[in-house]
């Protein structure tokens, strides 16, 4: 089994490096900065992996790049310029694809172009298997399980703590637009933008009073809807954190920042991902994923995500998390890192 990792020289790349150094598999690290990437392999403990140079601007370099290998990972964001050519390259060379994306109207677009080229290619694509995205995709389609029938689907998420790199800086920048808008809502067979929410405060767990929420673009309102038949579905966030997103940046700005947060800052954070569900006969289901250190969770999900495809093949095409692995069992392999999830039982409303 080996793995490239595009974009291996950045903050979530290196995470992600050495997840794989931990886990023991052939590693190769790609990217546009030679020196970037001589530098990324002495820092994570992989001194004798290879590096291989490629930019996104050229198609066959890119494709030499992944010769050879089983999977690609790509943390080279911002995705919505760049995306597109890495896993155009990967199913090139016949690759398993997954990559860190949270950028919504990316991942929309992956599905959309290259389901077909995929499928021909015998590979699978699997966009957004980041530390939001997949939990939140996988317990979706467990609590779907339990209604059986789905009207609605909102997806809360509170994050605490901790702090954002300067490649996640860069992503909100370029969409900003998508942000300020709210995102798309999955509404009646069809991704609509600037949707208001139907929410505005959210009962959170362990809370008494409400918490004012709005819409938010993740990427999980792109993925639901391609395993569960729901009606309605829509991304919220605490209000406090959207209105911090909103906040404008210079690429001098973001530049002058840290890399990313520390470790003790990564420590630190936590996450809690509540899910409710509405059945069309108004029953009602909650799930909750709580957990820490949402860059460090991303490596260890996108690592499983990639192996998980070589080793036990799903589908080819481009497939939404809980298409490609199974909900119960990739959440359970998250417990020992940190990671809660339950399933509140159904309640009328």
């Amino acid at each position: 089994m080996k793995i490239a990792v595009y974009g291996a020289s950045g903050y979530q790349g290196k995470l992600v490096l050495a997840e794989l150094a931990r886990r023991d598999i052939e590693t190769v690290l790609a990217g546009r900065d030679l020196a970037r990437l001589e530098e990324a392999a002495a820092a994570v403990g992989l001194p004798d992996a290879e590096r291989r140079v490629a930019d996104t601007s050229d198609h066959e370099a890119l494709v030499r790049a992944f010769h050879d290998c089983a999977g690609v990972i790509n943390c080279a964001g911002p995705f919505t310029s760049s995306g597109e050519a890495v896993v155009r390259a990967a199913i090139a060379a016949g690759c398993h694809y997954v990559d860190t994306s949270g950028e919504q109207l990316y991942v929309k677009k992956i599905f959309d172009t290259f389901a077909t080229e995929a499928e021909n290619a015998g590979v699978t694509v699997v966009p957004a298997t980041n530390g939001g995205c997949v939990p939140v995709d996988l317990m979706a389609h467990i609590l779907a399980d339990r209604l059986e029938s789905v009207e609605e689907i909102v997806t809360t998420h509170v994050v605490v703590g901790g702090g954002m790199s300067r490649g996640s800086l860069r992503s909100l920048v370029e969409t900003t637009d998508a942000i300020k808008a709210g995102g798309m809502t999955y509404h009646d067979g069809d991704w609509r933008p600037g949707m208001p929410a139907r929410h505005t405060a959210i009962t959170l767990p362990g809370q008494s009073e409400a918490t004012p929420v709005m819409a938010f673009p993740v990427s999980e309102v792109v993925t639901i809807p391609r395993h569960i038949r729901v009606r309605h579905v829509q991304g919220l966030t605490e209000a406090a954190l959207g209105a911090q997103l909103n906040t404008p940046l210079t690429p001098e700005i973001i530049q002058s920042l840290p890399e990313g947060p520390d470790e003790d800052s990564r420590r630190t954070q936590h996450f809690t991902y509540v899910l409710d569900a509405t059945s069309t006969d108004g029953r009602r289901a909650r799930g909750i994923v709580r957990g820490p250190d949402t860059y460090g969770i991303t490596a260890v999900i996108a690592v499983e995500s990639a192996r998980l495809l070589i080793a036990e093949p799903a589908k080819p095409g481009v497939l939404a998390p809980a298409q490609a692995y199974h909900p119960t069992a990739f959440l359970d392999f998250l417990i020992p890192h940190g990671i809660q999830w339950i399933v509140e039982d159904a309640l009328a409303t």
